[in-house]
């Protein structure tokens, strides 16, 4: 896709696309409503700036059908294709790795109520576990904050590989997969 084309688009169709980013309605809706963006900076630019002000109840919604990390995210959806590259660094994890993340997954939900949420691009399985067991000592706001700070991440390298050459996004060339809830 070309910026140009979300740009031009029928505000539902461009509504659909920037859902896949990140699923906090009033962000779509900022999104799409200040359309034409006319470049990928200036887009990325109003996406930071319109998360700034995310809470709790922006994160619970973005999170509502977020994968565990760990678990193979289902369905043909663009978010569930846009998951499974963010995680393919789990598929790769030990059986030990991956059973503590299953616990402490279980854990961080009975003690916040929601998945744990991390960009996953870029990082192993050992360091994510790692993270995992640092922020489920963080307090409900803090935890908050940095769950908000990773979601953030996660939606602008969506954006970044949503607008992204083709060559840029070639299994060889790509990044580590990218988010993971």
């Amino acid at each position: 896709m070309l910026l140009e084309d979300f740009d031009r688009a029928p505000a539902p169709d461009a509504a659909a696309v920037a859902r896949v980013w990140a699923d906090v309605p009033s962000w779509v809706d900022a999104l799409v409503a200040s359309r034409p963006h006319g470049s990928l900076d200036a887009l990325l630019a109003r996406a930071a700036e319109e998360a700034a002000a995310w809470g709790e109840r922006e994160l619970d919604a973005a999170l509502a059908h977020h994968p565990r990390i760990g678990d193979r995210p289902t369905g043909d959806s663009a978010e569930a294709a846009a998951s499974r590259r963010e995680q393919a660094a789990m598929a790769d994890a030990d059986a030990e790795v991956a059973a503590r993340m299953a616990e402490g997954n279980a854990a961080y939900e009975a003690r916040f109520g929601r998945v744990f949420l991390i960009r996953a691009a870029g990082r192993s399985p050992v360091e994510m576990l790692g993270e995992l067991d640092r922020r489920r000592a963080n307090d409900d706001a803090a935890e908050v904050r940095e769950a908000c700070g990773q979601l953030l991440e996660i939606a602008l390298a969506r954006i970044r590989a949503a607008f992204a050459a083709p060559s840029e996004t070639a299994p060889s060339a790509a990044a580590p997969s990218e988010e993971t809830r």
